[in-house]
This record gives structure tokens, C-alpha cells and sequence, in this order.
């Protein structure tokens, strides 16, 4: 079986943006208004458009050296795509769909990046050498902060105040404060390799997958313990997302093909596991809630689920070995 935590596809090669233009400061208005999903083809170095309103594909471009994940800058306006053995993070236009500007290097074997809610920073994990980049998006200064073994997932609480970096390797979850890029707790969640996490909208929990024993733990933000006991959803759980009003949390279950869904104010299993494509990693929620997009890199595709209905609406065909997703609409950009 494919190593999902270890192997990453996030390559986010950089970008110079018109002699160190700002990311956040460019408010020029895109070319076009786009509601659209990156997928991330991490076998054939491409990445896949898809129009979420009709999901069909409306456009493959290339993306360098396997590409294993991709997230949009918070104003729309440009994609950052990372290299799993490049080593490397590209800038994309999401105008144009080209890469603006040089590489950024970072660590090695880049797996997953998050951007601070202003956009000014971006922290990329880097599975092989136990260590988060941070790119400054304005000098494109790269910093290193080290962590727990071989972490594998970031996301950055909603006041842009704290990373937590779950580490796969020794089951933890790090916390970063963004402030001064220290590690102020190492939170033991005691369940097996830890891989993706996720953070509700109002950042008093963060959900992390446990690969070995098919559950999910919850944090508390507040206090940084772990609490209650893990929720049991499917064989070896990887990606996990959660919907924009806070209820709902989506997790693919990597070893079942399936796709669980947690009511987050019980945390408890809401229906059957639905069924989904082979190998099922990662997942993303659109951003008006209504639909989640899933990545099977064991049959290439992407399954749409509508969450109304936690049935599979739409099956798409995209590149090979798709292994992220992300989703976009910016028409309030």
C-alpha cells in the first residue's frame, strides 16, 4: 500500500510575482470569476481544473515534478503547489494557470502547507526532515521550525495565531505560536501515526485522523487536551475536512474506499460510511458547504458528495495518482 502520510504531493514551486509582488497586497481584480477545484496528479506532474458548477474538468496544465497538494493564497488570486521530490513550491496563477516567477526551496519532501489568514505566511510540513517551512509571501524568506517525526499535516487556527502540525511518525500533534514560530506544546494523542487534522471554523477544536486504528481524536483548543474518546470511523483514515458551518467533519477512509462523516457537536458517526472510489485521500469542502470533493489516487478520479444527501453525486476522471484537492471560489475575492 502506498505510504500516504510519508510520500507528500504538495509541490509549491515559487514565485518572484512581478519583482516581489505582494500576494496580499495585489488586489488588481482576477481575469475571470472562477469557481473551480485544483487536483493535484501526482504520477503524471500535471494538475486537474474542474468547474464545481458543472464538475466537469475544463483544463489540465503541467506543474513540474510531482505535484502532491495545492492551496489557494486567501485572496484567490494564486495557488501554491508543492513538490514531493522536488523539494520545491511553485506559485501558480490561478488567472493565467501558469507558474509566475522561480521555485521556492524549502524542506524535504514536502507534504501539506497552510497560509495565515492575512495571507503573509505560508507553513509547509516536511515529512522527511521533521521540520515546517515558513515562506514570508512578500520577501519569499524561507525559516524552519522543527517539529515532531516525519509531520505530515498544518492547519492555522482562524485568528492566525497558532499552527498545529500533527506529526505521523510519533503520533503527537505539535502547536506553533505564529508570533515567534516556537513550539509551545506537543500534545501526545496516543491513537498510532497521526495523519491530516483540520480546525473548526471557530478554532475551539482541532480533528486529527489515526491512521493504525481508524479513528479520529479531538482537541481542545483552549487547553490543548485531547477529549473524549476517539471516534471510530473507517481502515486507516487520511484526509479530513470540515464544513464551513462547523457541524460536519468528512474523513476518507484510505483502507476502505469509504468516506465517514462526524457530527461534530456529538462527535459521534452520522449514517453509513459511503462508498467512494479506490484509495480515497484527500478532501475538501466547497465553499458553500453543499458539496465534498474526494481524491481516489487508486482509480483516479474524484467523487462529489453532495452533503445533504452523503451520496455520491458525480464521479470525474482526472490525472494519475490524484492526491489532493482544493477548492475555490472567488467571486467574493
Amino acid at each position: 500500500m502506498k505510504k500516504f502520510g510519508p510520500t507528500s504531493r504538495l509541490a509549491v514551486e515559487s514565485f518572484t510575482i512581478l519583482g516581489m509582488l505582494c500576494i496580499t497586497g495585489f488586489t488588481a481584480p482576477p481575469a475571470f470569476a472562477q469557481t473551480i477545484a485544483y487536483v493535484t496528479n501526482l504520477n503524471d506532474g500535471t494538475i486537474s481544473v474542474i468547474n464545481t458548477a458543472t464538475n466537469a474538468v475544463v483544463g489540465t496544465f503541467p506543474a513540474g515534478q510531482t505535484p502532491f497538494a495545492a492551496a489557494f493564497t486567501p485572496n484567490g488570486r494564486f495557488a501554491f503547489v508543492l513538490s514531493e521530490n522536488g523539494n520545491t513550491v511553485s506559485v501558480i496563477s490561478t488567472a493565467t494557470r501558469t507558474v509566475v516567477g522561480n521555485s521556492i526551496p524549502v524542506g524535504q519532501t514536502p507534504v501539506t502547507l497552510a497560509f495565515t489568514p492575512n495571507g503573509r505566511f505560508a507553513y509547509v510540513t516536511n515529512f522527511s526532515d521533521d521540520t515546517v517551512s515558513v515562506i514570508n509571501t512578500r520577501t519569499q524568506a524561507v525559516s524552519s521550525i522543527a517539529v515532531g517525526f516525519n509531520p505530515t499535516s498544518v492547519a492555522i487556527t482562524p485568528t492566525g495565531g497558532y499552527a498545529y502540525v500533527s506529526n505521523f511518525g510519533d503520533g503527537s500533534v505539535s502547536v506553533i505560536n505564529t508570533a515567534n514560530n516556537a513550539v509551545v506544546d506537543t500534545i501526545a494523542i496516543g491513537q498510532g501515526r497521526t495523519n491530516r487534522l483540520a480546525i473548526t471554523p471557530n478554532g475551539s477544536r482541532v480533528y486529527v485522523t489515526n491512521f493504525d486504528n481508524g479513528s479520529v481524536s479531538v482537541i481542545d483548543t483552549a487547553n490543548n487536551n485531547v477529549v473524549g474518546a476517539p471516534i471510530p470511523v473507517g481502515t486507516n483514515p487520511v484526509g479530513l475536512a470540515i464544513t464551513p458551518n462547523g457541524r460536519f467533519a468528512y474523513v476518507t477512509n484510505y483502507g476502505a474506499g469509504t468516506v465517514s462523516v462526524i457530527n461534530t457537536a456529538t462527535n459521534t458517526v452520522v449514517g453509513n460510511p459511503i462508498p467512494v472510489g479506490s484509495l480515497p485521500g484527500s478532501v475538501d469542502i466547497s465553499p458553500n458547504g453543499r458539496e465534498a470533493y474526494v481524491t481516489n489516487s487508486g482509480s483516479n478520479t474524484v467523487s462529489v458528495i453532495s452533503t445533504r444527501t452523503n451520496t455520491v453525486i458525480s464521479t470525474i476522471a482526472v490525472g494519475q495518482d490524484p492526491s489532493d484537492v482544493a477548492v475555490l471560489d472567488d467571486r467574493d475575492h
